[in-house]
């Protein structure tokens, strides 16, 4: 069996016990989007992604793929969220990082763009919803540009 090109044929396929957080979060990453992104499957996980219609230029990486904004995934030992506006902008990481306790009691487990849930009961929607509020496709695109043309 090949990989998932739908949201919908990735949630069959996980494991039971991942099904309903994960159907949780992406129904939670769906209602506080901004609009502009879209969802689709990128990098083989539900994503959503500032199209070409909106950004002509696409991922610098491979410009033949929309620009990324919000991955999720169901990895082996934890479910995880990439947020790459928590990457590139240092005020909405000091946010998110100030607001983790006050909706999690585990430790926060984060790398560059990614948050890692070892328990998916833990997994704070709310905190995640917020999170996804905070950044407008525009707003995205902007703060990619000036990173990518940091480097």
């Amino acid at each position: 069996m090949g990989k998932p090109s739908t949201v919908t044929a990735y949630l069959r396929a996980l494991e039971p016990a991942r099904v309903e957080p994960l159907t949780q979060l992406i129904e939670t990453i769906r209602e506080a989007l901004p609009a502009g992104f879209d969802e689709r499957i990128n990098y083989g996980m539900p994503s959503w992604v500032v199209p070409h219609e909106t950004y002509p230029d696409g991922y610098h990486v491979d410009p033949t793929l929309p620009l990324p904004f919000l991955s999720v995934a169901s990895q082996k030992r934890h479910v995880a969220v990439y947020h790459m506006g928590i990457y590139v902008d240092a005020k909405l990481l000091a946010w998110f990082e100030a607001a983790y306790p006050k909706h999690c009691s585990t430790k926060l487990d984060m790398g560059k763009s990614c948050v890692r849930f070892k328990n998916p009961a833990k997994i704070p929607y709310a905190l995640l919803g917020q999170l996804c509020k905070k950044m407008t496709p525009k707003q995205w695109i902007k703060r990619y540009e000036a990173a990518v043309k940091s480097r």
